[in-house]
């Protein structure tokens, strides 16, 4: 039997997927960057607090706190927004936050990149045969 969603969860769920509509269509601020993903919701146990997390596609780290301000100064809006949306009866107090796993995920994966030419690069000028196994007929 499938494991049953809890009622946290589920208004995380929904509250995540008004969250990305009311904020590509509603929220009209010409200072508010124009890319914002919410990658993730979260809803405290007593569904009174919602943490946003929320990328900006594209943007300096200095603009980031600019946009965060912005939003966080707008959450009353979005909650009465949500509040509208959603029919339950608490509507959580939404704050909204930078996730850094996007970012932290393109650097890893360049150091990891960087990493792989700087060896396959030493080898060759030790001379030795790269390591790879042959791909039937894939290209990297």
């Amino acid at each position: 039997m499938a494991k049953e969603f809890s009622r946290v969860d589920r208004l995380s769920q929904q509250v995540k997927k008004e969250m990305a509509v009311i904020l590509q269509r509603e929220i009209k601020d010409p200072r508010l960057h124009t890319m914002i993903t919410v990658s993730d919701v979260e809803v405290s146990r007593d569904l009174s607090h919602a943490k946003v997390f929320v990328t900006f596609l594209g943007m300096d780290n200095d603009k980031v706190e600019d946009n965060l301000k912005i939003l966080n100064d707008a959450a009353g809006y979005v909650r009465s927004l949500i509040g509208k949306r959603i029919q339950t009866r608490i509507v959580p107090h939404i704050r909204f936050a930078f996730d850094e796993s996007l970012n932290e995920g393109i650097r890893m994966a360049s150091l990891v990149e960087t990493v792989r030419r700087d060896d396959e690069r030493r080898r060759k000028e030790a001379g030795q045969e790269t390591d790879r196994p042959e791909k039937g007929g894939e290209e990297e």
